[in-house]
C-alpha cells in the first residue's frame, strides 16, 4: 500500500503544475530538513547543494532533465538519484527526425530562396543512419525511422542487439560507421569522454552529402571544426538544436551558413514537457512509496 511521502521541492518559486505532480503522486510538501525526497525543478546547482546539506533525512533526489552534467559534481552516492532520461524521448526524437529530413531534402536552402531554383535533395527512405547513443531518445528515433526502411547503426558504450537496428558497435568503432552514413544523429549523454566526439577527424570521414544532427548537447561537437567543414562543403550540412556556446551569439558564423539549420533547444518545449514531467514525477513518487524500482535512475559513478 502507498504511503504519504514527505517531499521538498526547489528552488523557489516552484510552478503550480510541478507541485501538482508531487501532490498527485502522494507527496506532502515539507521543509527539506524533514523530507525523504527532493524534487528539483531547475536553477543553480549551488542552490541545490545548499538543500542537500540541509536534507539530512533525504533518500532520493529527482532532477528534471535528461542531461545532468551541471549537477554531476553534486551526485552523492549515499542518495538515490533519478533524472528525466527517456521522459522526453518522443518529442526530442521527433525533432531529430524532422531536422534530418529538412537537411536531406534541402529545405533550409529552399526556405531562403528568393527565386525558383533547381532540384536538390536525398531520401531518408533506404538511407544509412548512424545514431551515436543508445538511450531512450535513440530508441524513439529508431522507432520513428522504421517506416523509412533506413539501415541503422547505433554506437553506444555497451553494445547489445536493439530492435530495429542493423548493427550496434562500441565507441571505438565510430570511425568505421561514418564514411557510409547519409545521416548522423547525436543522442548521447555529455561526459568528459563524449565531449568533442565529433571534430575535424570525424567530419573528414563523413560523405560530402551527409547531414549531422545534434539534439543532445552542444559540446559534443567541436564548433570551429564544424564551421570549417560547412564552409568547405565537406559534409552536406548540420542541423543543431544545441550549440556550443549556447545560446549561440548573434553574429556567430553558423547563423550565416546556408547548409546549417539552427533551432533554439526546442526538441522539448514547455508545452510538451509539462504534462510529461508531471506524470513522471507522480509515477516515480508512487513507486518510491511502494518500494518499487524508480524510473530514470542515474549511475553516480558514470554521471548520467
Amino acid at each position: 500500500m502507498s504511503r504519504t511521502v514527505p517531499c521538498a521541492v526547489g528552488p523557489d518559486p516552484v510552478p503550480d503544475w510541478f507541485l501538482a505532480g508531487v501532490v498527485d503522486g502522494g507527496g506532502e510538501i515539507v521543509d527539506v530538513a524533514e523530507a525523504e525526497a527532493l524534487f528539483w525543478y531547475h536553477g543553480s546547482p549551488g542552490t541545490l547543494g545548499d538543500l542537500l546539506d540541509r536534507g539530512t533525512n533525504l533518500k532520493w533526489v529527482q532532477l528534471p532533465a535528461a542531461g545532468i552534467e551541471a549537477y554531476a559534481h553534486l551526485l552523492r552516492p549515499e542518495l538515490t538519484w533519478t533524472c528525466a532520461k527517456g521522459v522526453y524521448a518522443d518529442p526530442v526524437g521527433e525533432h531529430a527526425v524532422a531536422l534530418g529530413l529538412a537537411g536531406l531534402r534541402n529545405l533550409v536552402s529552399y526556405g531562403r530562396q528568393k527565386t525558383w531554383s533547381g532540384p536538390e535533395g536525398r531520401n531518408l527512405y533506404d538511407a544509412d543512419v548512424v545514431i551515436v547513443g543508445g538511450g531512450g531518445i535513440a530508441e524513439s528515433i529508431i522507432e520513428q525511422l522504421q517506416p523509412y526502411r533506413a539501415r541503422i547503426t547505433v554506437v553506444r558504450r555497451h553494445p547489445a542487439a536493439m530492435p530495429g537496428v542493423d548493427q550496434v558497435v562500441p565507441p571505438d568503432r565510430l570511425h568505421e560507421t561514418l564514411p557510409g552514413a547519409d545521416l548522423v544523429i547525436l543522442a548521447l549523454a555529455l561526459t568528459p569522454e563524449t565531449t568533442g566526439v565529433i571534430g575535424a577527424a570525424e567530419l573528414d570521414l563523413m560523405a560530402d552529402h551527409a547531414w549531422l544532427v545534434n539534439i543532445s548537447r552542444g559540446p559534443h561537437i567541436v564548433t570551429d571544426d564544424l564551421v570549417d567543414a560547412l564552409r568547405a562543403g565537406s559534409i552536406g550540412g548540420a542541423a543543431l538544436d544545441v550549440t556550443d556556446p549556447e545560446p549561440l551569439p548573434d553574429g556567430h558564423a553558423l547563423w550565416d551558413l546556408e547548409n546549417c539549420i539552427i533551432t533554439p533547444h526546442v526538441g522539448n518545449t514547455p508545452e510538451m514537457h509539462k504534462p510529461l514531467l508531471t506524470a513522471f514525477t507522480a509515477g516515480n513518487l508512487r513507486r518510491f512509496a511502494k518500494g518499487e524500482p524508480l524510473r530514470g535512475l542515474v549511475d553516480v559513478s558514470l554521471g548520467y
